[in-house]
């Protein structure tokens, strides 16, 4: 049975938005990483790079990339993507860093992104959960239209 779930398509409003019924609406992925390069993780520059590296091995669409450099130390970052996001947290005094992310639709690979980040920032240990976000009932038994504005 085929739904139009046109909010959850990867591509609002581009092209063909009728997409099979799922158990989910996407996956999200939470990673710590533990014992990582201290510079690596203070370097707003490096950690624009991996994000943006990150999304694009992921299959992501980067629409926007923002980060900011904390004194003394440590760096948030945030990738908005068409898909949902990427965020980082970084203390390098820890060693650690914390990440979000968050993809809908079914073509991308978050995990992906998760990899690029533990090898980039050169993890020597890593705690990865992923979970599937699924399709709330209530919208999965019906065809969705845009709100009236």
């Amino acid at each position: 049975m085929e739904q139009s779930l046109s909010a959850l398509h990867p591509h609002p409003g581009r092209g063909d938005t009728t997409l099979q019924t799922t158990d989910m609406v996407g996956k999200h992925c939470i990673l710590e990483l533990y014992e990582c390069d201290p510079s690596r993780l203070n370097d707003e520059s490096f950690l624009r790079n991996s994000i943006a590296i990150a999304a694009k091995r992921a299959g992501a669409t980067l629409l926007n990339l923002i980060a900011h450099r904390f004194e003394p130390q440590g760096v948030t970052g945030l990738a908005l993507l068409a898909e949902s996001h990427i965020s980082i947290h970084t203390w390098p005094e820890s060693g650690y860093a914390a990440v979000d992310v968050f993809t809908c639709g079914d073509h991308t690979m978050p995990e992906q992104a998760c990899a690029v980040l533990c090898e980039s920032l050169l993890a020597k240990r890593h705690v990865l959960r992923s979970f599937l976000r699924e399709t709330p009932i209530k919208i999965a038994t019906r065809t969705r239209e845009p709100s009236p504005v």
